[in-house]
């Protein structure tokens, strides 16, 4: 198994959503438990309707707490991962 992965949250992070705070601490958790390194980066959407931006990544997940700054970045990223077929979330 990989011990280590990088993993792009698709959506447009705010501090005051708490959906957002807690992505990122149910990733945390999973990861202690599982005992492997994560590098979660927060994806903005309007970033996204270029692919270049989501090769770096072993995993996305679409983020809650639409609506998105970009839903065609958003549904790029969405397709790009069924397509090449990455691990992907949506919530």
């Amino acid at each position: 198994m990989k011990r280590s992965w990088k993993i792009g949250i698709i959506g447009d992070f705010n501090p005051k959503n708490r959906t957002h705070v807690a992505t990122n601490e149910s990733l945390a958790h999973a990861s202690e438990k599982a005992g492997i390194t994560i590098d979660v980066q927060w994806t903005p959407t309007v970033s996204l309707e270029v692919e270049e931006k989501l090769r770096p990544y072993d995993a996305l997940w679409c983020s809650p707490g639409s609506p998105y700054q970009s839903m065609a970045g958003a549904l790029n990223a969405i397709r790009f991962a069924r397509e090449r077929n990455i691990p992907f979330l949506g919530t």
